[in-house]
């Protein structure tokens, strides 16, 4: 059996990243069409990764970049670099940017691509803010340097029905204790305009000039609008970013609105139907912290009141399902699996895994899970 491939190697995220061509064209235009703000600067590239970036910054006049990255695709990204050109120009540390030596210790400008789903799920900004108050210069630049949260509501029947409610009633057995937990694993997944039944509202806005780490963690109401008379069964979460540094604003979305992007939307079902007519209103707060166990985990709450219906609560849980082996490490992230085209979170990712599972045997995986691989 030929040995995989470790997770951190494999350009599969990064080609789909780079394929982007929201994400990197974005940065393009940002870095590119702005050479007065990179000639003779110096740039750190936090999470570099094949160094796409670092090598935009160059092109546009930078004096000199470094970039950082403790996964290996920073090896490739080294070879990447010296193919077109930049070696002189574009200097590469491997390592956390908490321990990491760097060889330039203030610098005019950061950038990086840092937003995970739903923003701040996987994301690195906490590194971004970290590497701002040790390295940037006053009155330094960040790219991006604005990020922005919205919450609408999403009529989804079908979906539901098939991904929710098919646990009422399996071949006749009730399984509705797994309803509980698929309800509690938000799904990413594009999702039509067409199913948004809400004006948007914005959750929360981010200054990556002035955020602190403190930030990440909030607790903000949220009034959504009944746009026309349908029904809601889910809450979606979009982001939006916006580098206000740039001559000419280059700005993008991940919103149902807009075009396609890696990071699509966020969903989050509701545990029962919320019947709306146009102009109601839905008030309500989400909260949204690192996980206590593992602070890449997101503990999302939201609490929604519609109407003249009870309140509701419904507590998330964004995860990463991590087995550490003395084979290549395996990262089951939760939102990697696919059925249908769906993109799965929590649980029902052991059940996307391919095979081979042998590297899973040594782990205290329930039986019936492995079965069902």
């Amino acid at each position: 059996m030929p040995t995989p491939t470790p997770t951190s190697v494999r350009g599969g995220i990064h080609e789909e990243m780079l394929k982007d061509s929201v994400r990197t064209g974005s940065y393009r235009s940002a870095i590119i069409n702005n050479p007065h703000l990179f000639q003779g600067k110096t740039v750190l590239d936090v999470g570099c990764g094949t160094g796409i970036l670092s090598m935009f910054a160059a092109k546009a006049g930078a004096k000199h970049v470094v970039g950082i990255d403790m996964s290996n695709i920073i090896d490739q990204a080294g070879k990447i670099i010296e193919a077109n050109g930049f070696k002189g120009k574009i200097t590469l540390v491997k390592g956390k940017l908490e321990e990491a030596e760097l060889p330039i210790q203030e610098f005019d400008i950061i950038i990086s691509e840092w937003m995970g789903y739903f923003l701040l799920y996987e994301s690195m900004l906490d590194t971004v803010l970290l590497a701002r108050d040790k390295y940037l210069k006053k009155d330094g630049l960040i790219f991006p340097d604005t990020a922005t949260l919205y919450l609408a509501a999403i009529e989804d029947q079908d979906y539901k029905e098939e991904k929710i409610n098919f646990w009422d009633n399996v071949y006749g057995f009730d399984y509705s204790c797994i309803k509980d937990i698929a309800l509690r694993e938000p799904l990413v997944d594009t999702v039509e305009m067409k199913a948004v039944v809400s004006d948007p509202c914005l959750l929360k806005h981010i200054d990556l000039l002035t955020a602190k780490k403190e930030d990440l963690t909030f607790d903000v109401p949220f009034t959504l609008t009944a746009s026309r008379n349908d029904y809601i069964h889910a809450f979606l979460a979009w982001f939006d970013i916006s580098f206000e540094c740039t001559h000419k604003k280059v700005k993008f979305s991940t919103g149902p609105h807009s075009q396609y992007t890696h990071w699509k939307q966020t969903v989050f079902y509701t545990p029962t139907t919320i019947v709306v007519s146009e102009s109601d209103k839905i008030n309500g707060r989400l909260t949204c912290a690192p996980n206590a166990r593992n602070n890449r985990d997101l503990d999302i709450g939201i609490t929604y009141q519609a109407g003249t219906e009870a309140s509701q609560s419904m507590e998330y849980k964004m995860c990463v399902y991590s087995f550490l082996h003395p084979q290549p490490r395996i990262l089951a992230f939760c939102v990697l699996g696919v059925i249908k085209n769906r993109t799965l979170t929590g649980h029902q990712v052991l059940i996307a895994l391919p095979p081979p599972i042998e590297y899973l045997l040594p782990f205290d995986i329930p039986h019936h899970a492995l079965n069902t691989l």
